[in-house]
């Protein structure tokens, strides 16, 4: 059982356990261990978001990487897939992000990188885990010349802009397009208005003012409703809303509308496939992606892989099976080709350059699919329980799935990032569908809300 880590790194609220300065130091030390693997002097960048806390855990981490006698490599605010950029351009030994993602700014969050930018598998976040929950390198303390040393990287943000800019073709620009960007007070909040405006589109920025406590509060890919605005008021092309830590991206069309991640997707996936370059002719999704997206995939021919909810499950999926396009409702959205994890600015170029490339406007592009009615509901829980050992939840969903009578799908999960229980149900009928999730998140509620 995970005692740390969830779908997406260590998270909680900072300066509490998990997130104290004294895990954050733990922590240092055992992915230093972990990765300290071939000869020479090694080397961990750290990056971060615009969260208050980061500094303290950069500090912790840094400390107890040193520690190791594994030097650290400080690049400041940028977004995640940066990071997972930097770690390989610098030719790193691993990358360690500081971010909570889409939560505001009193939580935090630790997420690693292995040296060719993939996030940890399961089995290596154990392994962390194992070593900071024992004292089994407690003994290893390098001394004299052999403690690591710390490098501030001044360019990072600039290596990042063109790393973004060459998953375009050179000859590509956004001239003539007016494009609203909402960069909720987070890691993008400088990259992505200098990656639109380098590439010629006029912008109209939101977001881009952290102070350390604002981060995803009113902006951002989870509260679109002032990007929806001012696309309205500035007739804009265009949205495109990041998270805290960039790697996401929520669009809004030209009629100031929120686009659906299955939308973006089956877009993406067409449009690829049209071109003959989506490989093995599969999209990859989650439990979660609605069932109109598979529908729409089957019809032109596009066959759809679903994997539990994550993106790095999505990704390993694609790295064994030798696809390209992968993503999730939320707006997590990986072209394999281009980086080695979901990327909201490259989501965000790749959707202008359609746009731009097709003449549609996105309220067009974006009816490429029917979604299927789904009904989603978070009740927060106590304590983690194994779902499949609470029989009145069993039971429920039993009674559920007959009423759905065959026309419908249940799912009732964990969130990986939060104390929740996530209750999906879809099918053609929407008051019925809407019956169902009401009743099993009663019996989520009074069993272990």
């Amino acid at each position: 059982m995970r005692r740390l880590f969830g779908t997406d790194g260590v998270r909680g609220i900072a300066n509490l356990e998990p997130m104290t300065s004294e895990t954050a130091l733990k922590l240092g030390r055992a992915i230093a261990h972990v990765f300290k693997c071939r000869t020479g002097r090694h080397q961990i960048v750290i990056g971060k978001d615009t969260r208050l806390s980061c500094y303290m855990l950069e500090s912790a981490l840094t400390s107890g990487i040193c520690s190791m006698g594994v030097d650290v490599l400080l690049v400041g605010p940028i977004p995640s897939p940066g990071l997972a950029f930097l770690t390989r351009s610098l030719r790193a030994d691993a990358g360690v992000m500081i971010s909570a993602s889409h939560n505001l700014y009193q939580d935090n969050g630790i997420k690693f990188f292995s040296r060719d930018g993939f996030k940890l598998s399961d089995q290596l976040e154990l392994r962390i885990e194992s070593l900071i929950l024992s004292d089994e390198i407690d003994h290893l303390r390098p001394t004299a010349d052999e403690i690591g040393k710390v490098f501030r990287i001044d360019d990072a943000m600039g290596r990042y802009i063109e790393f973004v800019k060459r998953s375009l073709p050179r000859e590509e620009d956004f001239q003539g397009m007016k494009v609203g960007l909402d960069c909720a007070h987070g890691a993008g909040y400088a990259v992505l208005p200098a990656v639109t405006r380098e590439l010629g589109a006029d912008v109209v920025v939101i977001g881009d003012e952290p102070n350390g406590t604002n981060i995803n509060a009113g902006y951002g890919a989870l509260c679109p409703e002032r990007l929806q605005e001012a696309v309205r008021a500035h007739r804009c092309d265009i949205g495109i809303a990041l998270d805290g830590d960039a790697d996401r991206a929520v669009f809004v069309t030209e009629q100031g509308e929120v686009v659906h991640g299955d939308r973006v997707l089956a877009a993406f996936a067409l449009d690829l496939h049209q071109r003959g370059r989506l490989k093995c002719q599969t999209v990859v999704g989650t439990v979660m992606s609605n069932f109109g997206f598979e529908l729409a995939m089957n019809k032109a021919g596009i066959n759809l892989v679903r994997t539990p909810v994550g993106d790095r499950y999505i990704i390993e999926r694609m790295l064994a099976d030798g696809y390209n396009l992968g993503g999730e409702q939320s707006g997590h959205i990986i072209f394999l080709d281009c980086n080695t994890t979901g990327d909201g600015l490259i989501s965000g170029m790749q959707m202008l350059k359609l746009v731009k490339r097709s003449g549609v406007p996105l309220s067009e592009l974006i009816q490429c699919m029917e979604a299927v009615p789904q009904v989603l509901l978070c009740v927060a829980v106590r304590h983690k329980r194994a779902l499949d050992s609470v029989p009145e939840l069993q039971q429920a969903i039993r009674s559920g799935e007959e009423r759905l009578n065959g026309a419908g799908r249940i799912l009732v999960r964990y969130s990986g990032t939060e104390p929740l229980v996530r209750v999906m149900v879809e099918g053609q009928d929407g008051s019925k569908i809407r019956e169902v999730a009401d009743a099993l998140a009663v019996v989520v509620k009074t069993t272990i809300g």
